[in-house]
């Protein structure tokens, strides 16, 4: 069993932007920072965010396969990743990182 962790570390908020353009919303993302997940062998972990999934997911199963080094060493840990969600009024950004037992 492979286990990769995510972990959400940032949010941005971009008000100029959500008060030029966003419709007004009621469920907006409630993502706390600090909140951690583990994928098993790159599954999507129960109560992760499906369109934060969908970006990271390569990402995830690749480590979950033992790859890493993605883009050629652009990480200090090279069995890791940071990515971002694509909402662009509020990004979270996610450390995900193999768990090496």
């Amino acid at each position: 069993m492979n286990k990769v962790r995510i972990t959400a570390v940032r949010r941005t908020v971009y008000e100029d932007l959500m008060a030029k353009y966003e419709n007004p919303i009621e469920h907006a993302c409630e993502m706390s920072i600090g909140r951690e997940w583990v994928s098993v062998d790159g599954c999507r972990p129960e109560g992760l965010c499906g369109e934060a999934w969908s970006v990271m997911r390569p990402f995830v199963e690749a480590l979950a396969r033992g790859e890493g080094n993605f883009f050629d060493g652009w990480m200090r840990n090279p069995m890791s990743a940071m990515i971002s969600c694509n909402d662009g009024f509020r990004p979270v950004s996610f450390y995900i990182e193999a768990i090496i037992p």
